[in-house]
């Protein structure tokens, strides 16, 4: 749980930091807002690479967490933003196992 923490932390900080110094916006709140969907997806992703959990477990969990990113972006911001914030996670989220997939044991906690 703490390296999963870690993940999301890092992730965040590195999401945020290169949209702040990149792409310039004019909205540091929605800024922080995708930084922490980004983060969340790659803690989310670690959390979940465990045998604990099957695939069917992996989905559904992945689709509650984008589900109440939307709801939270939703009442922050509108939908038009939150929808953003569902392709970073669920781009990240694929590239975490894609990446592990390659891996001999299928996992990248290892």
């Amino acid at each position: 749980m703490k390296k999963a923490l870690l993940y999301f932390v890092l992730g965040t900080l590195l999401s945020f930091l290169i949209n702040y110094f990149f792409y310039s916006s004019e909205n540091i709140g929605l800024d922080i807002y995708y930084a922490l969907a980004f983060g969340f997806a790659w803690g989310i992703a670690y959390y979940l690479d465990t045998p604990n959990f099957t695939l069917p477990q992996k989905l559904a969990l992945s689709f509650v967490a984008m589900g109440l990113l939307v709801l939270i972006g939703t009442l922050l911001f509108n939908l038009e933003s939150a929808i953003p914030s569902i392709l970073k996670f669920s781009t990240v989220f694929v590239a975490y196992y894609l990446i592990a997939s390659f891996r001999r044991n299928k996992s990248l906690r290892d």
